[in-house]
């Protein structure tokens, strides 16, 4: 179960992922706040998320998630500097958790869980979890959990985001980031180490 634990830590990007993928959105509110200048601001963002990059290159570690990390930034950069408030910053995380919290919904309704889909082939059960009704409604079940993680931050935050109110987002950004981030991620594996993998059923297939 450890080894399972580990794994599907790794397949979120891992708590230097995790890190490399908010770190960014930090630097820019307090440049924002120092500079009150919000190309400057801008800046500082996408230069944190350049070096993480770099530095990730000389370790060789993995860049899948502070690769798509930067390119978020710096399309969030993009669309604050177009439209000139410093709010849109903001704006494509708030649309991210409109999608991601849509195909969850949608998917978990058609009972075929993303988190299944995701975790499955990871934890050797490939698809096979389909065929046993405990398993499959542990990654429903988990998969809920996502779908409140997604729409609450949508609550809170979108209001922040019509009133302007860029300190308070940016607050509540990261307050709803990575201790939400690291409370659905502990539920779900609660849920899932709860019931039996199908690890056996995966092989046999």
């Amino acid at each position: 179960m450890d080894n399972d634990k580990t794994k599907i830590i790794n397949a979120l990007g891992g708590k230097r992922g995790i890190l490399d993928s908010g770190l960014p959105s930090l630097v820019f509110l307090i440049a924002f706040n120092v500079l009150h200048d919000l190309r400057g601001a801008l800046y500082a963002a996408v230069i944190t998320s350049a070096l993480l990059t770099l530095i990730r290159l000389i370790r060789r570690d993995t860049l899948q998630h502070v690769l798509s990390g930067f390119v978020g930034v710096a399309f969030c950069a993009l669309l604050a500097r177009k439209t000139g408030q410093a709010v849109d910053f903001y704006l494509p995380g708030l649309i991210i958790n409109v999608i991601y919290g849509t195909i969850y919904a949608v998917f978990n309704l058609l009972g075929l869980p993303v988190l299944g889909l995701l975790l499955g082939p990871i934890l050797g059960e490939n698809l096979a979890w389909r065929k046993v009704p405990e398993r499959k409604r542990a990654y429903i079940r988990a998969g809920w959990l996502w779908v409140a993680l997604f729409a609450s931050r949508l609550i809170v935050q979108y209001p922040l985001y019509k009133s302007g109110n860029i300190n308070a987002l940016g607050t509540a950004r990261l307050v709803m980031g990575y201790p939400f981030f690291l409370l659905a991620a502990w539920g779900s594996w609660m849920l899932l180490r709860a019931v039996p993998s199908v690890k056996a059923e995966a092989k046999e297939e």
